[in-house]
């Protein structure tokens, strides 16, 4: 019988974000201490199964109350379902045969949710590499982050831009730009332009998250020390600070269409910092698009307060 596994890790922006959903550029890298896994395997009907993540019994309504807050009303089923769609879709647009072999699908995450670490995404990425396997489809890897991202934004109506799926996709450390002069249409699907760096160019890094637990781990990431940090404190998903950041820009407000563009200036300079190892400039530049992002939109305090901690420890820090 044939069984199939894939992973898509986790993400962190790195610089310019959230520009990348405003022909911005961005530099992003995978956070291999988390990540989403799925396995696919033979089977005589298409059957998706569900994770503890997508569970319906609870020891009481409090815990319901917390899964609700952890993970949506609708965990990660829909996303596997609807990834599903999409890809069945694509290959019948671009004439794909598809065999007629049945399969049961199911997945597991220990990313972290609702914390901006792209848990979401990489179950979808995931999931598509297996379909790929299974089927013997080939789909371009610049047009991936494009097709996972449609799952998303049209399928399931969740805002979001390229980033995330683009650095799962790739995995390692990327630079993207995403200017209108540089998006491409391939295989139907607009596309930037994608430059895959060398992770050992990064300096020592840390995440700082909230959750509701209190422990701390130290790993390794990209043959990089990568600390994670994690504080006792209920999240916010982005899309809720950012939640009329789209509207803003849309209208043409000065201020925001006028960060998007410095937000991609730092970018640029932040990749020219990394390739000439200038570690100094990279955190200045860190520091800098924190500020910008704060100064277009109003972030929640214990977001702020966990970067002021790190620079009064001396470290530099954006969220």
């Amino acid at each position: 019988m044939l069984l199939i596994r894939k992973n898509a890790y986790a993400r962190a922006g790195l610089m310019g974000n959230p520009s990348d959903g405003y022909h911005g550029k961005t530099l992003a890298l995978v956070v291999r201490n988390f990540q989403a896994q799925v396995t696919l395997y033979e089977w005589d009907q298409v059957e998706v199964i569900f994770s503890q993540d997508d569970q319906s019994r609870f020891e009481s309504v409090d815990e319901l109350v917390r899964d609700v807050r952890l993970h949506g009303y609708y965990g990660g089923v829909r996303l596997v379902k609807a990834t599903i769609r999409k890809f069945v879709d694509y290959c019948r647009r671009h004439g794909l045969p598809l065999h007629g072999q049945n399969f049961s699908v199911r997945y597991q995450s220990d990313v972290p949710r609702q914390v901006g670490l792209a848990g979401s995404s990489a179950i979808i990425v995931a999931t598509l590499r297996c379909l790929m396997e299974f089927y013997g489809i080939e789909i371009p890897r610049q047009v991936q982050p494009s097709l996972v991202l449609s799952v998303e934004t049209e399928e399931l109506g969740i805002a979001a831009g390229l980033q995330d799926r683009v650095v799962q996709t790739y995995e390692g450390l990327v630079y993207m730009d995403f200017a209108r002069e540089r998006m491409q249409e391939h295989c139907g699907y607009p596309c930037g332009v994608y430059e895959p760096l060398d992770p050992a160019l990064l300096p020592p890094l840390y995440i700082a998250y909230s959750t509701e637990t209190s422990n701390s781990v130290a790993a390794i990431a990209n043959q990089r020390e990568l600390h994670l940090a994690r504080a006792r404190e209920a999240s916010q998903p982005t899309e809720i600070v950012h939640a009329n950041l789209r509207a803003r820009y849309e209208q043409g407000e000065p201020e925001v269409v006028r960060a998007m563009v410095q937000f991609a200036e730092l970018t640029v300079q932040a990749r020219e910092a990394l390739l000439a190892g200038d570690v100094q400039r990279l955190g200045e530049l860190i520091d800098a698009n924190f500020d910008l992002r704060r100064s277009i939109c109003p972030l929640p305090r214990r977001q702020v307060t966990m970067v002021e901690c790190a620079r009064a420890a001396g470290a530099t820090a954006k969220f």
